[in-house]
């Protein structure tokens, strides 16, 4: 499925910028704590995700 040049610049702003806010967010992890520090790599790993989705679904453009 291809998206306007807009939204799609739309959606790799949101994601980085939810990464950002995420990381932000962090406070002093407890790393004797396996069960916070799983939930940590998973949350990182999902906005990754969303981050390299956003960046390589093509445009309108792309598909011309």
């Amino acid at each position: 499925m291809t998206h306007s040049t807009a939204v799609r610049e739309a959606a790799r702003v949101i994601a980085i910028e939810a990464a950002r806010a995420y990381v932000a967010n962090i406070r002093p992890i407890d790393l004797t704590n396996p069960n916070v520090l799983v939930g940590h790599l998973m949350s990182a790993e999902t906005l990754l995700m969303d981050i390299v989705a956003a960046h390589t679904e093509p445009t309108e453009e792309a598909a011309r």
